[in-house]
């Protein structure tokens, strides 16, 4: 049995010795520790694996009596069992290299998470969502519709306790009101190319202005477009003999690197919020 304690509070003298104590007070030795004070913004965060070494420490029994010490340092926290598995709601539209990739790496037990659900507002990957037993929810979405479908897919959230979603290549943006609900627990995947070449089919743009490098980067949904915390981003380098079609077949591959990546970190508790940007622990 392992616990994860993730924290973070206005840095002071004396937080990593308080944790330390209260952990072995309580029974419990730490396995993994890593901790980080942004001189910039005055946080501290912090996260730790711990592990029970006597008899009747439980998750609750520890919660409750961290729970003093948490409030002499105004920390924000949160203390997870590591078993536990997040539940993820995954989007897509047509294209479907990320999600394939995602549910590919659950199978294989790379990404320790629960897909409760698929939703796409187009049917191509109903096959695939059934090959692995997932339920699949078709919400097309248009410009009279849109309000209609995020509310069922708000419902579908609150129906399946879900914990996280992940918009794997969903080709639709979503309204202020739900990013904000989904604020922290929703993760996108853009190509790196952004802002300048904007639009359809962005990596042909990208050949035809010679581009040396392409990137594809994960980041938190906000409600400002593609401009929410960022989690990972991944490049790849184009020889001068590749063509558009050769440039979208590496476009697919970093942005496959990079949500997983991104998804891998979150479902791990080790993605810290920091105003506009983010710690990661690796």
């Amino acid at each position: 049995m392992r616990y994860i304690l993730t924290l973070s509070c206005t840095d002071r003298p004396g937080i990593v010795a308080a944790v330390a104590t209260f952990l072995a007070g309580e029974g419990c030795n730490i396995l993994e520790s890593a901790q980080f004070d942004d001189v910039d913004t005055g946080r501290f965060f912090m996260r730790v694996v711990c592990a029970p070494v006597v008899d009747g420490v439980t998750l609750d029994r520890i919660a409750t009596a961290f729970g003093p010490v948490a409030a002499g340092f105004g920390m924000d926290w949160q203390l997870r069992d590591a078993a536990q598995r997040l539940r993820v709601l995954i989007m897509v539209s047509k294209q479907d290299h990320c999600l394939n990739d995602l549910l590919y790496r659950y199978k294989v037990g790379a990404l320790h998470m629960e897909p409760v659900a698929i939703v796409s507002n187009h049917r191509d990957s109903y096959q695939l969502a059934a090959s692995y037993d997932i339920p699949f929810h078709h919400l097309p979405v248009t410009a009279a519709t849109k309000p209609a479908q995020e509310a069922k897919l708000w419902a579908l959230c609150e129906e399946y306790g879900v914990d996280l979603v992940v918009l794997a290549r969903y080709m639709q943006v979503l309204s202020d009101d739900l990013a904000r609900k989904l604020e922290g627990r929703a993760i996108n995947i853009h190509h790196g190319l952004l802002p300048s070449f904007k639009g359809a089919k962005p990596y042909h743009q990208a050949h035809a202005r010679g581009v040396k490098l392409i990137g594809a980067t994960a980041h938190y949904v906000t409600s400002v477009l593609d401009e929410g915390p960022i989690i990972e981003q991944e490049v790849a380098r184009v020889e001068y003999n590749m063509r558009a079609e050769d440039l979208v077949a590496l476009g697919r591959d970093v942005e496959c690197q990079a949500l997983a990546r991104a998804v891998r970190g979150h479902l791990e508790h080790r993605v810290f919020l920091n105003g506009q940007k983010t710690v990661v622990f690796r």
